[in-house]
């Protein structure tokens, strides 16, 4: 990515790396983790190096202290870094802290999940959509791609194979 990189192309390849992410049966702050673990393994593919619970620009709300967290940000040489938010509901506060992380010179991402629709969040922040449904109390992805039989993953894993991405041959 170049540092012209307005984000689109990225939000793109994570949206695409996401779409072969399955689980099942998941309690709403797993399912979360199940994202979040896949964002980073797409950052490590891309040989970046990943920070979970990132210090981000934004401040907390008072009477707290100090800045908000990312719940990933990237850092890639030759690009502006990347900070990600994964959220299933719709918070202001997820589109403010994203929006000054843009306006700090990084490339914003809103992973959202969840049965949707989600509207867009305004630009610069890009969003992905990560469909589910709840069932019982419980998440599981939807898609239009079944889940692979040879996977031979428990119920409930997060599956995402390099075989079965996209831009693999």
């Amino acid at each position: 990515m170049s540092l012209a990189d307005d984000g689109t192309s990225t939000a793109r390849s994570l949206g695409e790396w996401l779409e072969s992410l399955t689980f099942a049966d998941l309690p709403e702050g797993e399912a979360t983790a199940r994202i979040v673990d896949a964002i980073a393994k797409w950052a490590d593919w891309q040989s970046w190096r990943v920070y979970r619970r990132a210090p981000s620009v934004f401040p907390l709300p008072p009477p707290l202290r100090g800045n908000s967290v990312l719940d990933v940000a990237c850092a890639r040489p030759g690009g502006s870094p990347i900070a990600i938010e994964v959220d299933r509901k719709d918070r202001q506060r997820t589109v403010d802290k994203l929006l000054a992380e843009a306006a700090a010179g990084r490339v914003a991402i809103w992973v959202r999940w969840g049965a949707g629709p989600f509207p867009p969040p305004p630009l610069p922040v890009h969003l992905v959509v990560v469909e589910a449904a709840r069932r019982s109390g419980r998440w599981h992805t939807v898609s239009a791609r079944p889940a692979p039989r040879h996977s031979g993953a428990a119920p409930g894993s997060a599956t995402v194979h390099a075989e079965e991405l996209p831009w693999e041959t």
